[in-house]
């Protein structure tokens, strides 16, 4: 595995401080926060002065019932291709759930969940990460996530899961101590258990992070910083083995850069302190990592689910997907907490989630806190009570615009004309051009088509039409709810959805925080 180093989360907010910090081996860029052939000029200027770019997603859901999409693959490919990276990140979780599996609507958490610690969970997992690992031009290695809450009936321990997953498809791991962490604070595990499970020897890079602790609950925020008991993590890890690379994530409440320079300084002092210490304790037989390195070729080669005797095709993955499906159910659109699941953690999920869902909406639409001013947040937080995310942050903020058109909100007339005029722009086939003379000749054409009597009640035809568009798509729903979705998408439909997901994704349609 390439040598990488120390380095840092590249973040557009701190990209000038990232380029001035000293001693920085390489960088992490989100994935979907990139266009190829449009690369911002501060990774292009890093590239030209050797440091290595490693992109890290956060949409595939390889731990979910689905198979990978093609379109989500290529797009990670292209990418991968264009920093010249020699490996992709992503990781153990699901991001969505329903859909054809279930006969139900599609779901999406707009985060990162955690798998069920099952031979189910595991078999889909693998068979996943073999059709990821023959679409990507360069290896794969995934990250271990940080989780609030357990499922019930879990079979193995987490470094137990990650063993085995290497053994059966060769993945790489990227391990994140500051999700081990969590989830010994969270979830009462062993970091130093999970450690001792390991394969390190499978480990391509490391994750160091900061968060907080609120009510007993740790929050994986990095937005805060790291602390000590995520470096004592990190030096039980590099007691074990020297990882290839460490890499110090920031996504929030970015701190100067002074601050971002000691916390390396703090990270490399932590690994060079706890490299004496494992040469001196060093005698892992070499003959057991070559032999578990045998075992993942030999059983690498293995090809579908297998699931229990008896099981017909593709119920290893129905199961999978019914299971997640009431979970996300549960934690997005109110429905009761499946059997088995902590009642109280899954009221934090929810909590975290739509906190989520109204910060990225926040950034991915500016305008519309700029329009609601402070009565955005409670306004998004009650509308994420009753709407689940479908289909993506862009889609989720066209949807809490309607919804609150549809509701007679805002009271103020002038910022409901506001709201309605920025819904109508965007709701369209042709999204208004950014080009001041193109707003200027479109505005001109609507106000000739109307006419002078047209300008008078304006307000009336834009809400009357937001009203009709959200009466059309509510009883679309009704009808999908009382009849199971058991029609297949058309090649035609299928080309078309997975080109428009694309176009999105380069507009960075995913934000990663907190994983």
């Amino acid at each position: 595995m390439k040598r990488l180093g120390v380095g840092i989360g590249w973040r557009p907010e701190i990209s000038g401080a990232v380029e001035e910090l000293p001693g920085i081996d390489w960088v992490e860029v989100v994935a979907e926060n990139i266009c190829p052939g449009h690369l911002p000029d501060s990774l292009t200027r890093l590239r030209e002065r050797g440091v290595t770019v490693v992109p890290h997603g956060v949409s595939l859901g390889l731990g979910g019932a689905d198979r990978p999409d093609e379109a989500r693959l290529t797009a990670l490919a292209e990418r991968a291709e264009a920093l010249g990276a020699p490996l992709v990140t992503e990781h153990i979780a699901f991001v969505r759930a329903g859909g054809p599996l279930t006969a139900s609507r599609p779901l999406e958490a707009g985060h990162l969940l955690p798998v069920p610690r099952t031979r189910d969970a595991l078999d889909v997992l693998c068979e996943n990460v073999r059709i990821a690992q023959a679409a990507l031009p360069v290896p794969l290695a995934l990250e271990n996530i940080a989780a609030l809450l357990s499922w019930p009936g879990e079979e193995m321990t987490e470094g137990r899961f990650l063993a085995e997953l290497v053994e059966r498809t060769g993945v790489r791991l990227l391990i994140d101590v500051a999700n081990l962490h969590t989830n010994h604070v969270n979830r009462g595990e062993d970091p130093v258990a999970a450690l001792d499970e390991l394969p390190v020897e499978a480990i391509a890079y490391v994750h160091v992070a900061g968060g907080i602790e609120r009510d007993g609950v740790w929050h994986d925020t990095h937005a805060h910083p790291v602390t000590r008991p995520v470096l004592d993590v990190l030096a039980e890890l590099c007691a074990r083995t020297v990882p290839p690379g460490v890499l110090l994530e920031r996504d929030e409440s970015f701190p100067a850069p002074a601050e971002l320079a000691a916390e390396l300084d703090a990270i490399r002092e932590t690994v060079s302190v706890a490299a004496p210490a494992r040469r001196a304790a060093a005698g892992a037989p070499a003959a057991e990592a070559a032999a578990r390195s045998r075992s993942g070729a030999a059983r690498a080669a293995g090809g579908a689910v297998e699931g229990a005797p008896g099981d017909g095709p593709g119920a290893v993955r129905e199961r999978l997907a019914l299971a997640q499906t009431a979970l996300l159910s549960a934690l997005a659109a109110g429905t009761p907490v499946p059997e088995g699941f902590d009642r109280g953690r899954v009221l934090v999920q929810s909590r975290a989630l739509a906190a989520k869902r109204c910060q990225v909406v926040g950034k991915v639409a500016p305008e519309l806190p700029s329009i609601l001013g402070d009565n955005y947040r409670r306004a998004f937080l009650e509308y994420a009570q009753v709407r689940p995310m479908r289909a993506g942050y862009r889609r989720d903020a066209l949807d809490f615009a309607e919804h609150l058109l549809m509701a007679g909100e805002p009271e103020d007339p002038g910022t409901r004309r506001r709201l309605t005029r920025w819904w109508e722009e965007r709701s369209g086939p042709a999204p208004l051009s950014a080009n001041p003379a193109a707003r200027l000749a479109r505005a001109a054409r609507r106000a000739l088509r109307r006419g002078p009597a047209g300008h008078r009640h304006r307000h009336d035809e834009e809400q009357s039409r937001a009203q009709a568009h959200a009466r059309s798509e509510r009883q679309g729903q009704a009808q999908a709810h009382a009849r199971p979705e058991t029609q297949a998408q058309s090649p035609a439909q299928a080309q078309a959805q997975a080109q428009g997901h694309a176009r999105n994704q380069s507009r960075g349609e995913s934000l990663e925080v907190g994983a």
